[in-house]
């Protein structure tokens, strides 16, 4: 079996259906914290909700202080405030130039937050190719944390994550060792790790 035989480009939602049960899932009844009053939403013929008020349009100080207010509950990217802000700013024009003052002031950080996801995402056990894919979906740019990605053993993380799910047996069977590699791939490992990881035996039981 050769690395050619698998191809580098994946079809993440095909491989998403076989492996979705390792993945976290969406809780099917939000709780009561984050369940909406359905019985007050009234929509029209085009499904606008007719009840819901204008934005407060916030400018100035009061839109400087609900971004504050924002920021001391979670870490933002930049790209995500900015559609956070804009929800309840009245220019978004104005919140643009706040959110770059912030990130300039460093109250607002790219950085932290792609340190926070690549944390986050290697305990899910994600490989790097899904890391930077998440990055660049909260369109942060992935050099910033380009040293750690290198500094990381993929190999050490794929040959846990394989182990967990798999076992320590070197698999033989080319349909199981296929269904390996492509579990690997969808959480994000390149070919290179994954063929080692696969390969590898345990020291400890030799």
């Amino acid at each position: 079996m050769t690395k050619d035989y698998f191809p580098l480009l994946l079809d993440y939602e095909a491989l998403k259906q076989q492996f979705a049960e390792d993945e976290d899932q969406i809780p099917a009844n939000p709780t009561s914290s984050q369940s909406l009053n359905t019985d007050a939403l009234h929509f029209d013929a085009n499904g606008k909700d007719i009840n819901t008020e204008k934005k407060p349009g916030l400018t100035g100080t009061r839109l400087r202080s609900y971004a504050f207010a924002v920021l001391t509950r979670k870490e933002y990217s930049k790209a995500d405030l900015i559609e956070k802000l804009a929800l309840y700013a009245d220019s978004r024009d104005e919140v643009i130039q706040l959110v770059e003052e912030l990130a300039r002031e460093n109250y607002q950080s790219d950085q932290r937050v792609a340190e926070l996801m690549l944390s986050s995402q290697k305990r899910k056990g994600k490989g790097p190719n899904r890391i930077k894919l998440a990055l660049k979906n909260k369109k942060i740019n992935s050099e910033l944390i380009q040293d750690e990605l290198k500094e990381t053993d993929w190999v050490a993380q794929a040959y846990s994550l394989k182990v967990k799910k798999f076992g320590k047996e070197v698999e033989r069977d080319p349909k199981l060792k296929a269904k390996q590699i492509r579990f690997l791939q969808y959480r994000g490992f390149d070919l290179d790790t994954i063929f080692k990881v696969i390969a590898r035996k345990d020291l400890n039981d030799e």
